[in-house]
């Protein structure tokens, strides 16, 4: 796919891609959600690359969904309606912010959010499946789903209070109202802030180095998928049957052997296996569960 709305560059192991619609403020729409689900798709099969950094050109992240292009979507919800061919579960009608973050979700690489700027609506939910996010002071965020009309998107409902508590969800959440890149990390929707938005994307690239220093590829794939995964978990039981099938099958594995002798002889390990070519017989064993 070529694209128009990002730029997907790679350089030492680090996928970067940026929202790129800065005449905009890299306003969301579906040809950019196609892209970016394009672009983890190219990231999960290129064994090259360890980890991704998002972040958005010019002055904002993501400054919500094109309102612009709103009309197409109401219009043709409208005609269904009037047609009488209106089904409110069939998968036509799904939530594109919804699909993109559970593409995140299923990222086989660490994913680092740079927030250069404004991150509203879509643009500050598609940040929470992501596993850091480091933003510039002072950036405006808002989930103004209320003050809209209608409901939030990108399955926040179940990622915001896995990340901030349900009473800062419920705050932002109904209220609606805009909040400052200090209050984020107060209370936890951020990990750190940057003084400018080349300090922002910097600090990403570094934080998604760490993930890639020194470590398995396909130990880091197997652990970001059981740690999203148990966050829905009923019990902790589920946690230790997929662990103890996981721990077993990285302990018989090359990359086992080389830790424990790179440890032994004081040396950086050079660990063989790769994403997505050398994962245990089945994995994932779990599934996901339909539409």
């Amino acid at each position: 796919m070529s694209y128009s709305t990002i730029r997907y560059d790679v350089q030492d192991g680090v996928a970067l891609l940026t929202l790129s619609r800065p005449d905009a403020m890299n306003a969301f729409t579906t040809v950019m959600g196609e892209e970016m689900a394009d672009a983890f798709d190219r990231s999960d099969a290129d064994p090259a690359v360890r980890a991704m950094v998002v972040t958005g050109e010019g002055r904002a992240f993501c400054a919500g969904a094109d309102l612009s292009l709103g009309a197409e979507t109401f219009n043709a919800v409208a005609t269904a309606q009037a047609e009488g061919e209106l089904v409110d579960t069939d998968p036509q009608w799904r939530d594109f912010g919804g699909r993109l973050n559970l593409r995140i979700f299923d990222s086989e690489k660490p994913v680092v959010a740079a927030i250069n700027g404004a991150s509203v609506g879509i643009g500050a939910t598609m940040i929470l499946p992501m596993d850091a996010r480091v933003a510039l002071a002072g950036a405006k965020f808002a989930l103004p789903f209320t003050k809209r009309g209608i409901a939030w998107d990108g399955c926040a409902s179940w990622f915001l209070p896995r990340l901030v508590g349900v009473e800062a969800a419920l705050d932002w959440g109904l209220s609606g109202r805009t909040f400052l890149a200090e209050e984020a990390l107060a209370r936890g929707l951020v990990s750190e802030l940057q003084d400018t938005p080349e300090a922002v994307l910097e600090r990403a690239l570094e934080r998604a180095r760490l993930f890639v220093k020194d470590t398995a590829p396909v130990s880091v794939a197997m652990n970001r998928r059981l740690l999203w995964r148990m966050l829905g978990a009923s019990h902790p039981m589920e946690a230790h049957r997929l662990e103890s099938r996981a721990i077993l099958h990285r302990g018989m594995s090359p990359d086992a052997a080389e830790g424990v002798t790179s440890f032994l002889e004081k040396r950086t390990p050079n660990f063989p296996g790769q994403v997505p070519a050398d994962y245990p017989a089945g994995w994932p064993w779990d599934t996901d569960p339909q539409y």
